[in-house]
């Protein structure tokens, strides 16, 4: 029986994949037969995840990369090409968020760090990568967003306008590339334990009230983003185009 699950045979491009929902990303694929590439501002960081998941088995190479740097973007794409070959997956997670308070304390710096990162960079790797998508008769791509792109917040106003660009950019992305079988996806993560949530997830009184607020009075871990990750990038999601799967625990519903 064949597996609609599995990425054997296919070439993956993680950004921001040496840790937290990222690097659970790129471990998750690479077990399920992608051959991988490992993407972070720091080489030596990049190194040492590729080598953990050659240790065990899977193919992965490391190729750092700013991604709010259009030349060090073109050189990811084009070693990828040079090392794999043809890319099949790009998950775009990779993102900052400089800010932590109110819009009107927000600089127009801050902000456009915020976009160039979260937006701008995205919209970079995919005009880089469906065009040759197309060619080979089809392809994934992943936007890891956010809830904040759902909800007002009076703390990551900056990201959550950054994430919910990313929303459009997918449906968007989907529609002119659809015809030639490329899909365009997002996942919206809700408090997930990260080092980047750090400053949510530490502050008790808010952890505590995010716990009771949810209908699964939790917060997410990484893992279970990255399962639905590999969803939305194998042929299961074959039928699947232009949409956010939002992974919150229920938080929105609520």
């Amino acid at each position: 029986m064949n597996n609609p699950f599995h990425l054997t045979g296919k070439v993956a491009v993680v950004t921001g994949s040496t840790r937290g929902i990222g690097r659970a990303i790129v471990e998750l694929f690479a077990e399920l037969g992608a051959s991988v590439v490992v993407s972070s501002r720091k080489a030596e960081i990049c190194d040492n995840v590729a080598a953990g998941i050659t240790a065990k088995g899977g193919q992965a190479i490391a190729v750092p990369c700013n991604i709010t740097r259009r030349s060090e973007v073109e050189a990811l794409v084009s070693t990828t090409r040079d090392r794999l070959g043809p890319i099949d997956i790009l998950v775009c997670n990779a993102a900052v968020n400089p800010v932590y308070g109110p819009l009107s304390q927000m600089t127009d710096e801050a902000f456009d760090k915020i976009i160039d990162a979260n937006v701008k960079s995205n919209l970079w790797l995919a005009n880089l990568t469906i065009p040759s998508m197309a060619e080979q008769g089809g392809g994934a791509v992943v936007i890891v967003s956010s809830i904040a792109g759902i909800r007002g917040t009076d703390r990551i106003g900056g990201y959550g306008i950054s994430k919910a660009a990313d929303f459009a950019l997918a449906r968007n992305l989907a529609v002119e590339w659809g015809p030639r079988n490329v899909r365009i996806n997002c996942i919206a993560p809700g408090l997930v334990k990260t080092d980047f949530a750090r400053a949510l997830w530490e502050d008790e009184e808010l952890l505590a009230e995010r716990n009771r607020t949810t209908p699964l009075r939790r917060i997410g871990h990484p893992a279970e983003i990255a399962s639905i990750a590999a969803f939305l990038a194998s042929d299961a999601s074959s039928f699947v185009t232009g949409q956010t799967i939002v992974a919150d625990g229920g938080v929105t519903i609520a």
